[in-house]
């Protein structure tokens, strides 16, 4: 019966709309399974860079510039589109130029660092912003009835379109040549256009506007209120501010995951593809599951849960060294991260779906995206200089920090207030 009314999202009046923006997870997930965590990534470590720990260094500090933008461009971007009706025109925009890019990343080769530095970090600040306007779209699309259940589903979506792209990768190129690795970036590009297609044709947006100054400044203006009026939405505001520092550990995860496991533990290329495999079963597995679970005990218990389980994962890969079967103990811990990762991002994007004001939802988004970024990177930058000065083992625990500074701060005993009931 549970799993039925889970599935009662195909019986919704707008379930083609709901499907069409669920494939842009589908077409995006592939970018950051395939390029941020686990192949390119180890891929620049191991080949590009100098060396390992000079490679994590640049590699945090693409992320950390990445973060930095976003952070800048994110309110701004969000309120011009709510003002001047452009959400779907800058969805598109930065999706095609996330694409070309990735496919760009074919060219940079042994020594190539800033080539390949700057292909990344163009194509990661455009699968960012295209997720800003993306998650916007969720309130359009949910009630507070169905909206765990429909942001679960995307996010399982999303986790077995970068299970197939990782499958198809493992089975079209040999993992052990770096030529062919380097193909591996013109699927993931080709991979997003095709599949974002369906976003662009069915999900319906605002009638567009003539853009002009007046929209512009008037952006700017909303902004400004924004920060001005943000201490009255309360439950809002502690709940960005105890998810900007949890966030923080998920992204450095994400963007060094890869990275420590080829550094520390010396996995191949090929043990990291099938981590990669193994990891998006697991998170497509969790985010559907936790769907549906989040609609019947609410986001803020799915989130705690996610949160304990996440730095119980961190303590066990940062362990996995010093054991006598690493490499195992760290996929117990890659699996315990999968299954959690889906739920904790999630139901961050159907909480803040439940707390928003209808009228800010570009906007308020937009600081969703803000307080996901604004410090984050500071995570990937105290990796890479930990790295860099000591060893990767010991920058974990920069992760297992974060996580726990973020769940204690969404747990605060006046924080009752943050919850979705």
């Amino acid at each position: 019966m549970g799993f039925a009314n889970y599935m009662s999202i195909f019986k919704l009046r707008n379930r083609k709309e709901v499907f069409s923006w669920s494939l842009y997870d589908f077409a995006n997930q592939p970018f950051t399974t395939i390029i941020v965590t686990f192949i390119y990534s180890a891929f620049f470590v191991k080949v590009i860079a100098e060396n390992e720990q000079e490679g994590t260094f640049l590699w945090s500090m693409a992320i950390a510039i990445t973060a930095i933008v976003v952070s800048l461009l994110s309110p701004i971007l969000g309120a011009l589109a709510d003002r001047g009706g452009y959400r779907k025109f800058f969805l598109i925009t930065s999706t095609w130029i996330c694409a070309i890019f990735s496919i760009l990343l074919y060219f940079p080769n042994v020594g190539d660092v800033y080539y390949a530095l700057s292909f990344f970090i163009i194509a990661n600040i455009a699968f960012e912003m295209g997720g800003v306007f993306c998650n916007s779209y969720l309130p359009d699309l949910s009630s507070s009835d169905n909206v765990g259940r429909i942001s679960g589903y995307a996010w399982g979506v999303g986790f077995v379109g970068g299970l197939l792209a990782l499958f198809l990768s493992f089975f079209l190129f040999d993992i052990n040549n770096p030529d062919e690795i380097r193909k591996i970036n013109i699927l993931v590009g080709v991979w997003f256009l095709l599949f974002s297609i369906p976003t662009f044709l069915f999900v319906k947006d605002r009638k567009r506007e003539r853009l002009n100054k007046q929209h512009i400044s008037s952006s700017f203006e909303s902004i400004a209120e924004t920060f001005r009026s943000i201490a009255h939405y309360r439950k809002i505001y502690r709940f960005l501010i105890a998810r900007l520092f949890f966030n923080d550990g998920l992204i450095t995860i994400f963007a060094l995951g890869g990275v420590y496991a080829v550094g520390t533990l010396s996995f191949s290329f090929e043990e990291v593809m099938m981590l990669g495999i193994v990891l998006n079963i697991c998170a497509a597995a969790g985010s559907f599951l936790f769907g549906y679970i989040e609609d019947k005990i609410g986001a803020n218990k799915v989130i705690n849960i996610s949160l304990i389980v996440l730095i119980i994962a961190t303590f066990m890969a940062y362990y996995a060294p010093e054991t006598n079967h690493p490499k195992e103990l760290f996929w117990v811990a890659g699996v315990l991260l999968g299954l959690m990762v889906g739920p904790n991002q999630s139901c961050s994007r159907s909480l803040m779906s439940r707390l928003t004001p209808k009228e800010k939802q570009n906007e308020f988004f937009g600081f969703f995206a803000l307080t996901g970024k604004a410090t984050s990177f500071l995570g990937p930058l105290s990796f890479g200089i930990i790295t860099k000065l000591y060893s990767q083992q010991l920058a974990l625990w920069v992760v297992i920090i974060l996580l726990i500074i973020g769940f204690v701060l969404f747990n605060r005993p006046d924080d009752s207030a943050i919850n979705d009931k």
